[in-house]
């Protein structure tokens, strides 16, 4: 009807193809725990995991039938979702999936969207906490607020939460760096710079880097030194 309000978000698609959309992302996501596509479709698969969940924790035959007929692959997926999945979150009164915003991943350049099931294998907040704690002890910096919420939040709903999330901070640890964070490293008369190091970098062996010559354009800022183009020869001269 023109001028009515839109309970969800059509996607341009006819009814089926939407359901079969949906339905796909559903089916992935309980198999990997974790999918990426764009954050319209990852609110509306949210939705359909949501009530997927729920349904799973009331154990019923009804319940069954309806998973059946949403899943692709029912034979394997209704398992997980009455098994592992119903005891995961029977103490966890709502909230089973979690959407992360992240960089456009298509050159069209739309919104993008981590969505995975929340305290799992590859829980992203989880993770990211567990940097955040490590990056502030290596400073010497108290708990940010910020930080304390997530703990709470990662936490609250895992039978040992406290304990896997220490695990995880001794494994960033143990790998020796920060696993892909920003490290200050100071050194004797020399200026402190940040390093983008790898997994297995010791911080002793790591020696600083030449900053780049960078050249001055007229009528622009500093810039790095442009690269000649074999099949658009002068193409870099502006």
């Amino acid at each position: 009807m023109a001028g009515g309000h839109m309970k969800y978000r059509h996607f341009s698609r006819s009814s089926s193809h939407r359901q079969a959309l949906l339905h796909n992302l559903v089916d992935a996501l309980f198999e990997h725990e974790s999918i990426s596509t764009t954050w319209h479709k990852a609110k509306e698969a949210q939705r359909l995991a949501e009530k997927l969940i729920t349904s799973g924790k009331r154990n019923t035959e009804a319940s069954k039938r309806r998973a059946h007929s949403i899943f692709y692959r029912p034979h394997e997926l209704v398992p997980k979702l009455f098994g592992s999945l119903r005891e995961r979150y029977a103490g966890r009164p709502g909230g089973y999936t979690r959407v992360l915003r992240i960089e456009p991943l298509k050159e069209n350049q739309a919104p993008s969207a981590i969505l995975e099931l929340a305290d799992g294998p590859k829980d992203m907040r989880f993770a990211m906490t567990a940097r955040a704690i490590l990056r502030q002890r290596r400073e010497n910096l108290p708990i940010h607020e910020l930080t304390a919420k997530n703990i709470d939040k990662v936490t609250r709903y895992r039978t040992e939460g406290e304990e896997e999330l220490e695990e995880m901070v001794r494994k960033f640890e143990d790998l020796g760096t920060d696993y892909g964070l920003d490290v200050t490293r100071k050194k004797e008369g020399e200026k402190v710079e940040r390093l983008k190091m790898g997994p297995g970098v010791d911080l002793e062996e790591v020696e600083l880097k030449e900053p780049r010559k960078l050249r001055v354009y007229p009528g622009k800022g500093p810039e790095s030194e442009p690269v000649k183009s074999k099949r658009y020869k002068g193409a870099w001269k502006r």
